[in-house]
């Protein structure tokens, strides 16, 4: 199950995500995480976890010590305040990945959602809202870039206001976003600049850049003022973080650190194992340096 097909449904709704762990893909060390270092702060994509009942899963975060949830809406709100995890990164505007700010045909129906959404993300007392540039289309990269900038100025004073951050997502066009414009770091960068505001950032995900560029811990040294969320995940697969694939997280979360960056790094990968909240785990302990 892609991401682009769990927008805008409910858990309840969702199919299953898990296939079956193998016994060399259990891990060594079942006990708990017993305390966290605390240079991280951990949250997890709940699209990846949506098998599970949603005041389950938010259980199993308290149990982990994860204190923040990703991808989540007005409807589940109240809910996670109950167990106090945190809405690191909210959604709930938009027509999903396919269809973006790089559209003017669609800013003005983009704008109203946005000025609902703001507002309410705000209230709730929560900081980022995701957004998407849209597909190409056949349309060129400046003119997309020109067309976002356009569209997300009208929203930026009344996200200024209320202290909300839009984040728009880096995501890779080889393999599972195909034709997505903001693919490549620079692109992105290029559009913060545009924008001129604190309050537009990217969310740079180290899985789908790695497939678009690699050259990932360089990356978040030379563009890290303009990165404002973290998603993990393992490539090739999109699946566990550890040796099973090429990305080395502990030197990636070092590098993130260094830069001081206080904001959330929330794990995207979609498990494998039969219990998905070891995975989870093991992914926590990878990331906690």
């Amino acid at each position: 199950m892609k991401r682009r097909n769990f927008i805008g449904t409910s858990a309840a709704a969702s199919v299953g995500l898990f296939t079956a762990k193998t016994s060399a893909a259990m891990p060594k060390n079942e006990e708990e995480i017993e305390l966290l270092k605390g240079n991280i702060n951990h949250s997890a994509c709940r699209w990846c976890y949506s098998k599970i009942p949603m005041e389950e899963f938010l259980k199993n975060l308290n149990d982990l010590g994860v204190k923040a949830m990703d991808l989540t809406g007005p409807e589940d709100w109240p809910l996670m305040k109950k167990y106090n995890i945190h809405a690191s990164m909210c959604w709930g505007a938009g027509m999903g990945i396919e269809k973006g700010w790089n559209d003017p045909s669609l800013h003005e129906a983009l704008i109203a959602d946005y000025q609902k959404i703001i507002p309410k993300v705000a209230e709730a007392g929560y900081t980022n809202l995701i957004c998407f540039s849209g597909n190409r289309n056949g349309m060129d990269d400046e003119v997309g870039l020109k067309n976002c900038a356009e569209g997300l100025k009208k929203i930026m004073p009344l996200a200024e206001k209320h202290g909300v951050v839009l984040q728009m997502e880096l995501l890779n066009s080889k393999v599972d976003h195909k034709d997505y414009m903001c693919d490549h770091s620079a692109w992105g960068v290029a559009l913060c600049k545009a924008i001129g505001s604190e309050n537009f950032k990217l969310l740079y995900d180290i899985y789908h850049m790695q497939i678009m560029e690699g050259d990932i811990i360089r990356t978040i040294q030379e563009f890290h003022p303009y990165f404002g969320h973290y998603h993990t995940g393992g490539n090739p697969g999109r699946h566990e973080i550890n040796d099973t694939q090429e990305l080395f997280y502990p030197a990636i979360m070092k590098a993130i650190i260094e830069t001081g960056f206080k904001g959330h790094v929330a794990q995207e990968f979609i498990p494998t194992w039969q219990d998905p909240i070891a995975a989870l785990k093991e992914g926590i302990s990878i990331c906690d340096v």
